[in-house]
């Protein structure tokens, strides 16, 4: 494995069941070297394992394929030009001319076909200075050079930039015409579902004023009837948590969808509504998983409703990785559909009879495939129906799982990446934090982190912990953190399990180095100011300062308090004392330091703040910016960067680290 090899991977998403259940369109992302940027194509490959996959699209930037009820069409969001937006396309699905829907300046995305075939709500922004933020080709968008106005928190959002325009919920005919918008100038919405009847839209998301204060995420419900006038959504959960995919039941009398009670740090659990308005009632109520509806790094997909109504099919996350599972939707015990220990799926959808259903499956050996189960019960497990990524991730390492004990008794769970045969033992060892802190270490090969295999093929041995705060071990688990600190119980999770490894004789204790990203990141500068132990680190998307930070990053303060327990305004002290920046002076170990020039998750003054603190004190450092990288590049950003960022890991672990 080298890191140009992420040239020749091919990645796996978005598995769309057809409805007859005969066919599977999905998307493939490919790095383009040439061009410096991540192609996507949507193929298609029938369930009966007979044919060969084949592409439907010819780029470059084509995602999101959805089939209308009837089958004969494939609606898909697609950007024809780099200086265009992403609109929406129809194309007849047996191959042909797609056709284009939408030209709206704001963009399209997450495309839902009526019941009737007739129409597709969609997601938009647009900006408050629009009008009903229908914008043509030919601009009106706001003055490139007006001020900036800003009267709440939450102004940027990583990978967007400042927010001048908000998500939308529009409704435009699948023959075409103006797309009509359906909420007002001040909304945000993120899901939308079709009812039964195709009268209403649900659409999850705020309408409130105050929603930077109280972040509250409702379900609306909207008219979505042709020929009525300007709507008004009515918000239809009565509660002070969170919502998200929303989905009809099939007398569309109920809503179901996934989300919180309250706004404190917790698990995800799902929840069902009337459709008239009420308080939620829980579904999953004693599964102590948290369900997850899918997002880049976080693997998982909206939840389904059975034809018949009676069942909610949803992904959620176990012992670091993600599973699909079935629950009546009165509430019960949930059983287990899809999972193994050592895999991990994305992405839910049914046929019409709601006997098969269709994901992407990934494992240590593949970066994901297409598969398909039927969940009658008739059917033997899992298929694959594609082989595209197997043979473009040749020469891993040997992953395997292990369990540590910390010093407080507490178990804590992860992975090791061997080195292949050959290497003499002890050798030198790499202890990885993931980010999050709530996401987690998986046994599949992910596309992101090379080095590790790279790594391994050179001798090393790679440590993933899946530390307290991790996904997938019980919301205690996951909560362990919330208000006491990071950077306090966590520690000794990692340091225990590097002295398991130097114990056993699989490390040497003079070769050992950290990094992470994001809340690894963040790890990775608090336990070099803390211990001597490590020859080298690499802290990427990184966190020091949570004073500034709390009011700096994109998704605003009173996430800081749900998670950290404390303000800038009556905390300072101890968010300054839980700092790795206050403890930057006894730092000793040489660090490499890798941001997105436009991080807004992490701003990059965080880094420039820990690499200014690290020279001035003569400590060996580097500070890499990658211009136009947002906190996602090493999973999105332009494939030179990605390549970079795991060549540099490698080469500073390496050279630091004989």
């Amino acid at each position: 494995m080298k890191a140009e090899d992420l040239y020749r991977i091919p990645f796996i998403s978005d598995a769309q069941m057809s409805p007859d259940g005969r066919r599977v369109a999905f998307v493939v992302t490919q790095a383009d070297k040439g061009a410096d940027e991540n192609r996507s194509r949507i193929w298609v490959v029938g369930t009966d394992g007979d044919a060969e996959p084949r592409t439907l699209t010819a780029g470059p930037a084509d995602s999101q394929p959805r089939w209308s009820p009837d089958g004969r069409w494939l609606a898909f969001v697609a950007t024809r030009s780099d200086h265009d937006a992403p609109q929406l396309w129809v194309l007849p699905s047996d191959g042909g001319e797609a056709r284009r829907l939408t030209a709206l300046g704001g963009g399209a995305g997450r495309p839902s076909w009526s019941p009737d075939g007739r129409r597709l709500a969609l997601v938009s922004r647009s900006s408050p200075t629009d009008g009903q933020g229908v914008e043509g080709q030919e601009g009106g968008g706001p003055p490139p050079h007006e001020p900036y106005v800003i009267r709440r928190q939450g102004w940027k959002a990583d990978g967007v930039g400042w927010l001048r325009r908000l998500p939308h919920l529009f409704v435009v005919d699948a023959d075409g015409g103006e797309p009509r918008k359906l909420t007002g100038r001040d909304s945000v919405v993120t899901s939308i579902a079709w009812s039964p009847d195709g009268r209403s839209l649900a659409f999850s998301g705020s309408l409130e004023p105050d929603r930077d204060l109280v972040p509250c995420s409702h379900v609306y419900l909207v008219d979505a009837s042709p020929g009525t006038g300007p709507p008004a959504p009515s918000r239809v959960t009565d509660h002070g948590g969170q919502a998200a995919a929303p989905t009809f039941t099939t007398d569309g009398q109920t809503i179901v969808f996934a989300g919180a009670a309250h706004l404190e740090v917790g698990h995800a659990r799902l929840f069902a509504v009337p459709a008239s308005g009420g308080v939620p009632r829980p579904i999953t109520t004693s599964f102590d998983r948290n369900v997850m509806v899918g997002a880049p790094a976080y693997p998982g997909a909206a939840p389904v409703l059975s034809p018949e109504g009676t069942r909610v099919l949803f992904c959620a996350r176990d012992r670091g990785v993600t599973h699909a599972y079935a629950v009546p939707l009165e509430g019960g015990e949930p059983e287990k559909l899809i999972g193994r220990a050592d895999s991990s799926l994305s992405g839910l959808s049914l046929d019409r009879a709601g006997r098969t259903v269709a994901f992407v499956e990934a494992d240590p050996a593949t970066a994901g495939e297409v598969a398909v189960l039927d969940v009658s019960g008739a059917g033997s497990g899992p298929r694959r129906l594609t082989r595209l990524t197997a043979g473009a991730t040749g020469g891993l390492g040997r992953v395997e799982e292990r369990m540590f004990t910390a010093p407080d008794g507490v178990a804590v769970h992860g992975w090791v990446v061997r080195p292949s045969a050959g290497h003499p033992a002890p050798g030198p060892l790499l202890l990885d934090v993931h980010g999050g802190p709530h996401n987690g270490w998986s046994p599949v090969f992910d596309g992101i982190h090379l080095y590790h295999h790279m790594l391994a093929a050179q001798g090393w041995t790679i440590l993933m912990i899946n530390s307290r705060g991790s996904d997938g071990y019980g919301e205690a688990f996951y909560t362990a953190l919330v208000k006491d600190g990071w950077g306090q119980a966590d520690t000794q999770d990692f340091l225990s399990a590097v002295d398991a490894l130097v114990a056993e004789g699989t490390a040497d204790p003079a070769r050992v180095a950290v990094c992470g990203y994001s809340y690894g990141g963040f790890m990775t500068a608090s336990l070099t100011a803390r211990t001597d132990r490590f020859a080298a680190g690499v802290a990427g998307g990184v966190v020091v300062d949570l004073a500034s930070w709390t009011g700096s990053f994109d998704i605003g303060e009173v996430w800081a308090v749900n998670e950290l327990g404390a303000t800038v305004a009556d905390d300072l002290d101890r968010l300054l004392a839980q700092s790795p920046i206050a403890e930057v002076g006894e730092v000793r170990t040489p660090t490499l330091v890798l941001q997105g020039a436009e991080d807004h998750r992490c701003p990059v003054g965080q880094a420039e703040q820990w690499f200014s603190a690290l020279r001035s004190r003569g400590v060996e450092t580097e500070l890499v910016l990658y211009p136009g990288g947002g906190h996602l590049f090493i999973l999105n950003g332009r494939p030179s960067h990605r390549v970079d960022y795991n060549q540099r890991v490698f080469d500073w672990l390496t050279r630091l680290v004989p």
